[in-house]
């Protein structure tokens, strides 16, 4: 038992007091009595007791428990010592004491439970499967396994790791630590690599011009010499494959390109060999950014060869023309780009991953972009509530502008087991979207099935928009699929109602019992019902979904990525809800707009027919529809310049357009408006050793640098902006390995891009054990470098203990005595003394013969006679 005090400065309150007391003391020596100074001692014992209350006294009482916690290193970097890590804590298991308490968690960049912390663990379970292994965070796995024991007990950390820590630093945790009964042991692995080879680095310029023979450098380390294969690509097309011999260590290969792309370029090198320990350091990227002339992407949606090209010609501009099913995925295949032109193209065909990063690229790159019209296009082609009706100065859909014709529309949902994840999200929120879009009088019915139909909502009138999407997006998967059963019910519910057009949507993504299709539908376009179908996957039955598409006069879509399924929906919904071609002959009208005005000082020519879209607030109508309907529209969304031009580009709706003479100086005038403005100054960006990014600014402007960080994929990431001086800032970027391209803005909106390779992890670099770590880390908190698995239960030099406060007790204790003595100078000893002389008194007093029973009888008899 020890006893300790929080506060030791309180017990300095004694010394003015015992100051006074001697004082009083002294001052009244003569007059006191000898129970004055017994008084004036109960009460400086009291004030002692009170004084040492506030001073927070404790005792520890020993706990005999402990605690002994294996946290083994799962990373990459240990993916060869798994049996190893078993046979250890197997051994060490069979020296733990009755009195000891043992628990097994794994860790990489997080951490998992293998064995709970118990008393009655005796065998190793089988490890379970470790996704992120691509970090090693010791100080993460310790703060966590901290927080499972008890701290009141002896407790030992037993890390089983390299030691070689690529996230936190467990050293500056390790210091909490200190004056706890928690300490750290750690066993030393480290796995065996018999080969490996990896990319050290990978170099190309950070800027070049097109045509400009550059050096691309790489330097491939190899454990023992032996032979491999050097593969470099651009934009993810190969340029170069080399047979390399590999000695021992360092190897430095060169190879001459000339830059044909331009823009933001990305090169990759990869390195193959036949045995490799660790694949994941095979592979390195860089980025340069090719400066030559402005360079567009026409997105041709049809099948003659693009009408927008005929019209540039080909000294215009350099420009690209490729089908939307070609689309790249990547950011950096868009930033070689300027200004990216969709001509009638459908958004089921793109999807809305892509459609993601060509709204990045024109945000935050300032890539000019434009939608022209046509029948797969603008609402038409299902881009409602996409990303690029997002960054478009249009809206899809249409409000109240004319009569529009009375509709029902029912979808039938397949929820059976196989659309689960993913797809019956993306299904509905496609199906949610549909509703969107529908008026509140128009008609809706929602079918889900499995092995039998469940009808979610009820086909009838739309009254409640919000209550409907709700219930839709609350469907679960279920069972099997029928659908035979649930389109019937669909075509049931439409046949008698009394609507101008009658639709429905088929989503499923398995095979059907058979069922007479066939009397079905035929039976449904005499009541005026078509039908369109949508496949989802490979294992759908197409055949039967577009057979039944071609019998319901409607539309079948096959679907592979299933980002594209919100899409297909909306385009159905605009099709059958709205009549959004208007084809009227009208002369557009031109308003005050810079740089278009110009082109029609000798008048405005006529057009045919275009697709009706909404304006947005804040958009640049150039020109109108005798509707008031948007024809060319215009505005600035972030740092692009975008534009919605409603009509074709064939002439089938443009009309006198496409044969006016200055009809290749109109897209000649909308592309130099769309060119993004591109900032002179070269800001220079690099990787600093502890992962952030230092970016210079040689005008030492630095600190109004606007700057955003976008990944490969088109996502947003979130940059943590610190000013180092008036020319440098640091942005530290939350991301994982892979590219990562930077827009960098200053005051006037001038656009500078830059892109940059975070490299694989350290944790797939061969390394040896951090000894050095392991040293500090057991020194710093009492604990032990072992090597044999016995001493991981050996004897603790700390013991746990239990802190029970008496603080209260001394509370008490001096509240007693202050009672003590106000009674007495109150009272006197008398108080105390008094009560104990009567009862003294009365004891020894004797016994009169007049008191006795038998005299006090004979009294009252006397009495009575």
């Amino acid at each position: 038992m020890d006893l300790r005090i929080d506060i030791p400065l309180a017990l300095l309150l004694l010394l003015p007091l015992l100051i006074y007391f001697i004082w009083t003391f002294w001052r009244e020596r003569e007059r006191l009595k000898k129970s004055h100074i017994v008084v004036l001692g109960i009460r400086i014992l009291a004030v002692c007791c009170l004084v040492f209350a506030l001073a927070g006294p404790y005792i520890l009482l020993p706990i005999k428990e402990q605690q002994i916690v294996f946290l083994v290193d799962r990373s990459a970097s240990m993916n060869t010592t798994e049996q190893e890590l078993t046979d250890f804590i197997v051994e060490s298991l069979q020296s733990k004491k009755n009195n000891q308490a043992a628990g097994i968690y794994s860790f990489a960049s997080t951490v998992q439970t293998e064995a709970t912390l118990t008393g009655d663990l005796k065998e190793v379970p089988k490890f379970s499967a470790f996704k992120n292994n691509g970090e090693t965070n010791i100080e993460q796995s310790l703060q966590i396994a901290t927080g499972i024991v008890d701290p009141k007990k002896a407790t030992r950390f037993i890390l089983l790791t390299d030691g070689n820590e690529t996230k936190g630093d467990v050293l500056e945790f390790a210091t909490k630590l200190k004056s706890s009964a928690m300490s750290i042991d750690v066993v030393p692995f480290q796995q065996k690599v018999t080969n490996d080879v990896s990319l050290k680095s990978f170099v190309s310029p950070q800027i070049a011009y097109a045509g400009e023979q550059q050096q691309l450098v790489t330097e491939i380390y190899a454990t023992e010499a032996g032979q491999g294969e050097l593969l470099l690509y651009e934009n993810d097309q190969l340029i170069h494959r080399e047979a390399v011999e590999l000695t021992e260590g360092s190897n430095v290969f060169t190879y001459k390109h000339s830059m044909q792309s331009e823009g933001l370029v990305k090169y990759e090198a990869v390195v193959q060999v036949g045995e490799d320990a660790i694949y994941e350091n095979n592979k390195l990227t860089s980025i340069t950014m090719v400066q030559s002339e402005p360079r567009l992407l026409i997105v041709n949606g049809y099948d003659i060869a693009s009408p927008i090209a005929a019209a540039l010609g080909q000294h215009a501009i350099n420009y690209d023309v490729i089908a939307a099913e070609s689309l790249p995925n990547d950011l950096s295949n868009y930033l070689q780009y300027n200004a990216i032109i969709f001509d009638n193209v459908p958004g089921h065909v793109v999807g809305e991953a892509k459609m993601l990063v060509i709204e990045q690229a024109v945000k935050n790159f300032g890539v000019g972009f434009a939608m022209i019209g046509g029948e797969n296009s603008f609402g038409l082609g299902g881009y409602f509530k996409t990303p690029i009706e997002t960054l478009l100065p249009v809206e899809m859909e249409i409000k109240g502008k004319e009569q529009l014709p009375s509709l029902g529309l029912v979808i039938v949902l397949d929820r059976s087991g196989s659309m689960y994840g993913s797809k019956l999200e993306l299904a509905k929120e496609a199906a949610a979207r549909s509703v969107e879009l529908l008026r509140e009088e128009d008609t809706l019915g929602f079918i889900a099935f499995d092995d039998q139909p469940w009808e979610i909502i009820e086909t009838g009138p739309l009254h409640d928009k919000e209550a409907a999407v709700d219930t839709i997006l609350s469907v679960t998967p279920g069972g099997g699929t029928e659908i035979y059963r649930s389109l019937a019910l669909a075509y049931e519910n439409l046949a008698d109602l009394q609507l101008q057009r009658k639709h429905i949507i088929l989503l499923t993504d398995g095979q059907s019992q058979p069922g007479n299709y066939e009397e079905l539908i035929e039976e449904g376009k005499g009541n005026n019902i078509t039908l369109s179908t949508v496949a989802i996957g490979s294992d759908a039955d197409g055949s039967l979904l577009q057979q039944l598409s071609e019998m319901g006069s409607g539309r079948f879509y096959d679907v592979i990525d299933e980002q594209t399924i919100p899409s297909i929906l909306s385009r159905e919904t605009a099709m059958i809800s709205r009549t959004y071609i208007e084809d009227n002959p009208f002369y557009p009208t031109i308003y005050n707009a810079s740089g278009w005005n110009p082109l029609f000082a000798q008048g405005v020519p006529q057009m045919n027919a275009y697709i009706g879209t909404m304006p947005k607030q804040g958009a640049v109508v150039v020109a109108e529809s005798a509707k008031e309907d948007p024809v060319l529209a215009q505005w600035q969304y972030g740092l692009g310049k975008t534009f919605a031009f409603t009509s074709d580009s064939t002439g089938k709706w443009t009309g006198d357009w496409a044969r006016w003479q200055d009809w290749g100086m109109f897209w000649q005038t909308m592309l130099s408006q769309m060119l993004p403005s591109y900032n002179d100054i070269a800001y220079d960006v690099r990787l600093d050793a502890d992962g952030s990014f230092i970016i210079t600014d040689p005008t030492n402007e630095a600190a109004f640098l606007d700057i955003v960080a976008v990944n490969e994929v088109g996502e947003e990431l979130e940059t943590q902006l610190e000013m180092i001086s008036a020319s440098q800032v640091r942005a530290t970027v939350d991301t994982e390995q892979g590219l990562i391209f930077f827009r960098i803005a200053d005051e006037e909106q001038a656009i500078y891009q830059a892109g940059l390779t975070v490299p694989y992890s350290e944790e797939y670099e061969l390394k040896p054990v951090n000894e050095r770590l392991i040293t500090d880390l057991t020194e710093q908190t009492g604990g032990a470098i072992l090597k044999e698995p016995a001493e991981a239960f050996r004897d603790f030099t700390t013991k746990g203990a239990e802190r029970q406060n008496i603080a209260l007790w001394l509370l008490l204790a001096g509240m007693l005595l202050f009672f003590i003595d106000i009674t007495i100078r109150r009272f006197g000893w008398g108080f105390f003394i008094k009560p104990r002389m009567e009862a003294e008194s009365v004891e020894q007093k004797p016994i009169q013969a007049e008191d006795t029973n038998v005299a006090q009888l004979l009294k009252g008899m006397k009495k009575r006679s």
